[in-house]
């Protein structure tokens, strides 16, 4: 594909915040049981599970009305780097050393810079391209993201295994090294994206509109874009299907190795196969949007929320060994890109573009609330059985439910 600039430096900024992300979901949760002497198998899952729940439960508050603002003129990057600032601050924390629950809080805060920043950045994509194009920029984010985010893993991975023997490192410090080389990555992939985004759709202040008059409107605002959501029957439906089918791709994200470390695999090799899930996510992200222009966004979606359901119940029922994680690695990286990026740009082409970021920020609040329900049943279904393997199983039920509302919005949109 031919990227303009702008296109080009917007799918850059997914190579840089995924480099974060993989290191989240595959190293900090056995970084955290490594620091987090004494606790059960259940109990660390229970407390991973509640700090994804707080991140997700603050971002889902905050984006509504930082949304609306954001869709001023000039105020998207502001937000936008705001909180890109905030992670990458706390991402370089972490490489403090600390006991388990002050690491929790900067990790819970760095996360929540992560997040917010990758809710703006979402938003960006109606100014960036153009509708036409929008199914395949945004799976070329998620592909280039996968595979670019390997690059530094790999060097962080070398010097975690590596250090200790080859360089008489302690394998902590190498961890914490890791940090720092990951913060320094999302760093250079972000520049060209600050340098050279305009936002080309806006909402313009009213003449002798100040800022302070801008939160008083938009706070009351509210009320009138969520019955604009309500009133478009397609918008609303989709929003909720969201909810649901959501839930179960960010849950096998952040709980995936925790899961695997509950289950006694050994932590190199789940590390590995998630590796493993880098690079087939990257040609199927690519296939995804490919395919979406010949079948449709919505049909391509409800495949994937089915393959979904089944990755679900393996885990829940055949998950045992490293081979059958590797196999689940393998098959949550053929689905895992293409769900996410044609939610994004399906999303985008449903709404107006003037209000990107608002109707954003209220998609986030389903997409962040879905992944508190998500961990937050994983983490009582967990405690009250003290089985990790049923907690897994109960989002199974909100993958269907995503599923079948998104059957109902194909009768009303079709297939598109």
């Amino acid at each position: 594909m031919n990227y303009t600039k702008q296109e080009r430096n917007w799918v850059m900024y997914d190579v840089g915040n995924s480099a974060l992300v993989l290191f989240n979901t595959s190293v900090v949760p056995i970084y955290f049981d490594a620091i987090n002497t004494g606790a059960s198998s259940a109990e660390l899952v229970t407390a991973w599970a509640n700090a994804q729940t707080v991140a997700s439960l603050v971002v889902a508050l905050l984006m509504p009305v930082l949304g609306s603002l954001a869709d001023y003129a000039g105020n998207k990057i502001k937000f936008f780097l705001g909180f890109f600032l905030t992670g990458l601050v706390l991402c370089f924390a972490q490489a403090i050393p600390m006991g388990a629950m002050p690491f929790l809080v900067v990790y819970v805060l760095c996360t929540i810079g992560l997040n917010s920043s990758m809710t703006f950045y979402d938003a960006m994509l109606p100014d960036i391209t153009t509708d036409d194009r929008m199914d395949t920029v945004s799976s070329s984010g998620y592909a280039w993201g996968y595979i670019g985010s390997c690059v530094p893993f790999i060097v962080c991975i070398l010097l975690i295994l590596v250090g200790p023997s080859a360089l008489g490192l302690d394998m902590l410090f190498c961890v914490q090294v890791s940090f720092i080389i990951t913060g320094i990555w999302w760093l250079a992939f972000t520049v060209p994206l600050v340098r050279t985004y305009k936002q080309r759709y806006a909402k313009e202040l009213a003449p002798g509109e100040t800022f302070g008059g801008e939160v008083v409107k938009t706070i009351c605002g509210l009320g009138t874009t969520m019955r604009r959501i309500a009133e478009d029957r397609a918008i609303l439906i989709y929003m909720i299907a969201f909810f649901f089918y959501i839930d179960g791709v960010h849950t096998v994200i952040s709980m995936a190795t925790t899961y695997g470390t509950s289950l006694g695999l050994d932590s190199t090799a789940l590390i590995l196969a998630l590796l493993v899930t880098q690079f087939v996510a990257f040609p199927s992200a690519i296939a995804y949007g490919s395919l979406a222009k010949k079948y449709g966004t919505l049909r391509m979606i409800l495949i994937a929320v089915a393959a979904y359901v089944g990755i679900v119940l393996f885990a829940a029922f055949f998950l045992k060994s490293e081979v059958e994680f590797w196999i689940l690695a393998v098959v949550v990286g053929m689905f895992q890109g293409g769900i996410q990026a044609l939610s994004r740009s399906y999303f985008g082409k449903l709404i107006p573009k003037e209000r990107s970021n608002e109707y954003y920020g209220f998609f986030d609040i389903f997409g962040r609330y879905a992944s508190v329900m998500g961990t937050l049943l994983v983490s009582v279904v967990t405690s009250l059985t003290g089985d990790a393997s049923l907690g897994v199983l109960s989002i199974g039920i909100l993958l269907v439910v995503g599923f079948v509302m998104l059957i109902r919005l194909s009768r009303i949109k079709g297939l598109a």
